[in-house]
């Protein structure tokens, strides 16, 4: 079982950054896992953010987000990070990281097998 615990979260104006932090123990060759951001707002569904395979030879993010989050890890500090800009109001939610146990990434909220615990995220207009 991996152990994920994210920082980073708080409260950012409209068009300001944030930057997450998804810190990996617990199991030996985390770096070959892919790794996904999502997030959930009050009353909605989890959803997808962004994920990146081991050693980063994938990158997919969700349409809402392209272009303003970039995605990335430093296998060698077990991390990964979310780094968010140009942030909007809609972007506030809940946000976790999780991990799977295989190198391919996945859109899917069931295709992870160990989450974090989440970091909040507040965008004010």
């Amino acid at each position: 079982q991996v152990q994920l615990a994210e920082s980073g979260g708080g409260l950012v104006q409209a068009g300001g950054s944030l930057r997450l932090s998804c810190v990996a123990s617990g199991r030996t060759f985390i770096s070959s896992y892919a790794m996904g951001w999502f997030r959930q707002a009050p009353g909605k569904e989890r959803e997808f953010v962004a994920a990146i395979s081991g050693r980063s030879v994938s990158i997919i993010y969700a349409d809402s987000v392209k272009g303003r989050f970039t995605i990335s890890r430093d296998n060698a500090k077990n991390t990964g990070y979310l780094q968010m800009s140009s942030l909007k109001p809609e972007d506030t939610a809940t946000y976790y990281c999780a991990v799977r146990g295989t190198f391919s990434v996945s859109r899917a909220v069931n295709g992870y097998d160990s989450w974090g615990q989440g970091t909040q995220v507040t965008v004010s207009s």
